[in-house]
């Protein structure tokens, strides 16, 4: 899983819900372990989901003394009752620190950063050597672009670019036209891949009848510096 997947699919509350799938849990968790924001994300929920439990399982002072009074039918205004509205406050504090101390300022530190010019990291796959493996130096969470060239046949309707990460696991899939698949693809890498290793990138084309067939597979070293 990616960066921008995992944000895209709010991928880390529904991992503090248990909301994946096993599959798509598991994907998390290897992008997680390497992706400072993502981990940071789950161990801010973690403790905001900490707090929420110990603000409403406290018991109200109404409890802690002596036998409960007959049940009342509850109104709109029985959230105005202390026993109520003191978990139920403590419970929106925790929410709006949340929001305010790592939220937003994420989210804005995130968009400055897609708003200023930079030079990205890049590495041409389009004349590497079959002995020699391209490598690609990288600080962590930065993006960067791969050079291609697609093997184009007329037999093809369309091609897919797809990225595995060193262990063999599917990163993310890139469908290409025939006609982008006419020139070298410059091809965005966005953060995420945070782990140190050899990837591979690899082409494939797709016929009338959807059937695949891998044209090319190019190897390159990421190199994170820490």
């Amino acid at each position: 899983m990616q960066h921008a997947e995992a944000i895209r699919s709010m991928a880390s509350e529904k991992y503090l819900l248990d909301e994946l799938t096993p599959e798509l849990r598991e994907e998390f968790e290897e992008h997680f372990f390497g992706c400072p924001e993502c981990a940071l994300d789950v161990r801010a929920g973690t403790t905001f989901l900490e707090h929420t439990k110990v603000a409403l399982a406290e018991p109200a002072p109404a409890e802690r003394l002596g036998p409960a009074s007959p049940p009342q039918p509850r109104t709109w205004l029985s959230w105005l009752r202390p026993s109520i509205a003191v978990p139920v406050m403590a419970l929106l504090l925790v929410v709006i620190g949340f929001q305010n101390f790592i939220t937003l300022p994420k989210t804005k530190g995130e968009i400055a950063d897609l708003r200023a010019p930079q030079i990205l990291p890049s590495v041409s796959l389009v004349s590497a050597r079959s002995d020699r493996v391209p490598v690609i130096a990288v600080r962590p969470g930065q993006p960067f672009l791969l050079f291609v060239d697609v093997p184009a046949e007329d037999r093809f309707t369309s091609y897919l670019c797809e990225l595995y990460s060193p262990s063999g696991a599917l990163l993310w899939s890139l469908p290409v036209s025939p006609e982008a698949a006419k020139n070298t693809l410059p091809l965005h890498v966005p953060s995420g891949q945070a782990a140190s290793g050899t990837y591979t990138l690899a082409v494939s084309g797709i016929g009338a009848d959807r059937s695949h067939a891998v044209l090319a597979r190019y190897p390159f070293e990421l190199q994170v510096q820490r």
